[in-house]
Order: structure tokens, then sequence, then C-alpha cells
């Protein structure tokens, strides 16, 4: 006969804390009801209510690090879903929800949903920026992932059209809501992937209720986006909306519109550089140009210093200088020379008899002696006496 275990209650309570702790499926659901006996106390923080149903009440507690959290503000009578772990309060025995996250029924399921697959995915690393892949300067092909019929493919083509319309655009049409949509999402980034169809793909759709986007937070489309080999530009909704996409693509644009300005440059700011570039460019050569001008006419300016023909022409100025110096020295010597010259015939003149003749005087030669004394002559010599318009003879007595 086995006898049976006598528990005390807190040997109890402790046993079924325990049954609870370890039943993994316990530590965090999702449970929805409605809310009653809600109260805030002021100074702990603690939101303390209770979750009922049409059946049955659970009371819950949420602790101040999570009450700060809400985006809304509990009241009684409220329908709620809210993510939470079993727990028991062992000194009263009684079990109890410990609630972590709490949103409205009805959106608040998606958005808990949402939250939960984000947290999953960046925890994966498929988020992280070292794994983006840089958009193309100058795009070839840009790859369309849409609805054909919604406003989104208008807006982008017409944006194209006008800042890059050399740019090829290829479609891949697509449901953007529904059931069908995150699968032919997935097929068409996986097609465009696999082919390299394109240089850059816009994914996205116009604006609509969380319910609506619903199909871009799909967990199968996010990692193929991860894995597309293409650069993705997520364009979901308008700049408020928010989707897996957005996280995990290359680059998020606002809308539509602006991940086509995002996916091709501005024709007209092209033109701009390029015009730009030129005005650069030539500044630059004129620059150039005349620094290479300044050097050249140093070279020049040294070339010539050190020519044979620079000295040359410096000598034959000296030459010139010198047979002008010579010249003129010549010149001065001529004159020189031309008065002594003059001096001296003056003074010869001075001495010729024939100048004498000519104020009256004769000379005497006998013999063709000159006779200047008496006491040259004997009497009967003959003398010959020269005037100045001729001479006659004489005989002394």
């Amino acid at each position: 006969m086995i006898t049976p275990k006598v528990f005390t209650v807190s040997q109890l309570n402790a046993r079924i804390s325990n049954l609870i702790a370890s039943d993994e499926e316990l530590q965090m659901i999702f449970i929805e009801g409605e809310l009653s006996n809600v109260n805030l106390n002021t100074k702990s923080g603690h939101l303390y209510f209770s979750l009922k149903d049409i059946n049955a009440v659970v009371r819950a507690v949420m602790f101040s690090w999570s009450v700060r959290n809400l985006r809304f503000r509990p009241e009684d009578g409220m329908k709620v879903i809210m993510r939470a772990q079993v727990t028991v309060y062992e000194p009263a025995g009684q079990y109890q929800l410990r609630v972590e996250d709490m949103q409205p029924d009805g959106v608040g399921v998606l958005a808990m949903q949402f939250e939960q697959l984000k947290k999953k995915l960046s925890a994966e690393g498929l988020f992280d920026q070292k794994h983006k892949k840089p958009i193309p300067a100058f795009p070839k092909t840009v790859g369309i992932i849409t609805s054909p019929t919604g406003a989104a493919l208008r807006d982008i083509m017409d944006i194209i059209g006008r800042r890059y319309p050399c740019v090829e655009l290829v479609l891949a049409p697509v449901p953007v809501q529904g059931e069908e949509a995150p699968s032919q999402l997935i097929s068409a980034v996986e097609l465009f992937s696999e082919h390299f169809a394109a240089d850059v793909i816009i994914i996205g759709r116009g604006g609509g209720s969380m319910e609506d986007l619903w199909a871009f937070n799909d967990e199968g489309l996010a990692r193929a986006i991860y894995a597309c080999e293409i650069p993705v530009i997520s364009a979901v909704g308008h700049e408020t909306d928010t989707t897996l996409c957005d996280f995990v693509s290359d680059l998020r644009a606002p809308t539509p519109s602006a991940a086509a300005e995002l996916a091709v440059p501005n024709r007209i700011d092209l033109l701009e550089n390029v015009q730009n570039l030129l005005r650069q460019g030539f500044n630059t050569v004129n620059a150039q140009l005349s620094l290479k001008r300044i050097d050249f006419d140093k070279l020049a300016e040294i070339v010539f210093l050190h020519s044979p023909v620079s000295q040359i022409d410096t000598n034959l100025e000296l030459v010139e200088t010198y047979a002008v110096r010579a010249a003129n020295a010549a010149a001065r010597s001529m004159e020189s020379v031309s008065a002594n010259a003059k001096e001296l015939f003056a003074k010869v003149e001075a001495l010729n008899p024939a100048a004498v003749l000519n104020r009256g005087f004769a000379y005497v030669t006998h013999d063709d002696n000159n006779v200047d004394s008496v006491k040259d002559v004997q009497r009967g010599d003959h003398l010959n006496i020269t005037l100045k318009d001729g001479s006659i003879q004489a005989t002394v007595d």
C-alpha cells in the first residue's frame, strides 16, 4: 500500500508553480479577452487587472517597464490581445498572467505578429546594414514589382520617364493584397534575381490599412528580398507606413514616387554636372597653359642668356662700340695731325725764301752757294741775284 505524500500549502503552490514554469507553451502565449478591474498603482507604476470572456476570468499584472511601452490607455470593458507568461503567485495559491505587451483587439493582433516577426528577423541579421547593396548610379534597366492597375505604377513610370527616359522598365505584375499576394511577390523577386533581369528593383504599392499592406510583412518575402542578387528599393504605402519589406530591402522609399526618384538620376542634374565638369576642365586646361607659358618664358630667357647668338650679339655690340671709339679717336688724331701740319706748314712758309722775296728782299748766290756776307765774294766774282719775279746777273766791282 502506497502511503500518500502529505504536502504543505507552500509545497503544493511551489509544485504547481514549477509545473507551469516547465511548460514551454505557457512561457509565452497570446491571449485575448475583455479588461475589467483595471487598477494602475501610481507609486510602483504596475498595472493590475482581470481578463475575462463570457465564461471565465483570470487575474493579470503588467509591470511598470512594460506599462511604459503601451501606446494606449487600458480601460474596463476594452477588448485586447496580449502577450503574456503564465505564473503562480504562491502566497495566495493563485495563477495569474504576467503581461509583457498589450494591444487593442483587431489591428492589435497584426501589430503583435509584426513585432514578433520583426524581432526574429532582426536577430537573424536580415536587417543589418552591412548586407545592404548599393543602388547603381546609372541603371540600364529598372524592375517594377507592383499591381499593373494601381496608381503606384503610373507614378513610377511618369517620374522615371521625366527624370531618366533612356532607362528600360520591366514590370512584374502581381496582386499586392490578398491571400495570393505573398507567393506571387516572392516569385517575382526570385525571377528577377535568377535571371538578373534588372539593375535595380522597385517593389511596393500605394497606401492602405495595415491589413491591406500585410502581404509585405510576409516572412517568405522578407527572406526572398534578403537573398536577392539585385538591389531592392521598398516603396510600400505612405511615409508613415512601415513593413518588414522596408527593413530588409537595400533602400526604403517613403512612397512609390520617391522610389522612382531614388532609382534613377535626374537628366537635368546630369546635364548640369556635365557642363560644370566641362567648365572645370576648360579652367584647368587654361590654368595649366598659363603655368606652362610662364615656364616657357623663363626657359626661353635662360636659353637666350646661355645662347652663343646672345654672346655674339653682345660681342658685336662691343665691336661696334670699339669701332665707333676708334673712329672717333682716329678723327681726333687726324684733327690733331692736321693742326700740327698746318702749324708746321706755317713755320715752313715763314722760312721760305720766296716769301721773303715777296716782301722785296733778294738772295745772292755765287757758284750755287748763298752769299750772306761781303767777305764771301771778291772783285770780279759773278753773282746771281734772285728776286720775286726773276733773277739778274751781276759782277762784283
